[in-house]
């Protein structure tokens, strides 16, 4: 198990030059992206369960993918995917579940049946609200985005226990923070719009998330994010 507190050396990126990585070989390995928000999802998993040695990084460079990955590994062609035990499952959620319940570390998925069924509930928005996100840049986005955030405000008020969505850390917050997360950075530098003003509870669940080690160390340098959305969404603005 993985030392908390410390920052793993992350390999690089492989590219359509690299060499493909053994397979199937009894190493478990998560493909994954730095700077997609989809495979940090699975990445903060592993981080919070103190997987880092269990379950190496592989990177894929999503602008220059290498053949095999697609070939040999993934046939979706898409990031997170897992290979474990003789095989390589795919979809970020189900991949977050999957390592929960197959991998020794302290569990993101409450036992509370209250809480699991609320957590069911709002994960069940998750892609609406991505949606809803990107959409918005091809118009008003702080005024289209707003009834996106405003139901992750009145989301956290749910339960008093703790700060995040089902009071204590959960799978719920994991699904969503990789998207708030670039949002927040983009709104404030390209619209100069801060999604936490008037959101109380939504600043106090980002600022308890940065404190988790398992999550901070998977954040993306926020000049990067703003120039990957400068590039992929807002080119024709």
């Amino acid at each position: 198990m993985a030392t908390a507190g410390v920052r793993e050396i992350i390999p690089p990126s492989l590219t359509s030059i690299s060499e493909q990585p053994p397979l199937f070989d009894g190493t478990t390995r998560l493909y994954t992206s730095y700077i997609c928000p989809f495979a940090q999802r699975v990445w903060i998993t592993r981080n919070y369960k103190g997987l880092q040695d269990e379950i190496k990084l592989v990177a894929i460079d999503l602008q220059d993918r290498p053949a095999w990955y697609k070939e040999k590994v993934y046939p979706e062609n898409k990031v997170p995917s897992l290979e474990h035990n003789g095989k390589v499952l795919g979809e970020s959620l189900d991949l977050v579940k999957y390592v929960d319940a197959n991998f020794e570390g302290p569990s993101l998925i409450p036992s509370d049946p209250a809480k699991k069924e609320f957590g069911e509930k709002v994960i069940s928005y998750v892609d609406t609200f991505t949606k809803e996100l990107f959409t918005s840049l091809k118009g008003d986005a702080v005024k289209l985005t707003s009834p996106a955030f405003d139901y992750l405000e009145d989301a956290l008020g749910k339960f008093e226990d703790g700060p995040f969505i089902l009071g204590q850390i959960s799978w719920v917050d994991v699904a969503y923070i990789p998207f708030v997360e670039r949002f927040q950075v983009v709104f404030s530098d390209i619209f100069k719009h801060d999604i936490t003003e008037g959101r109380p509870k939504l600043a106090a669940w980002i600022e308890e998330l940065n404190k988790i080690d398992a999550y901070a160390h998977t954040k993306v340098d926020p000049q990067e994010t703003v120039e990957i959305f400068k590039k992929r969404f807002l080119s024709q603005q």
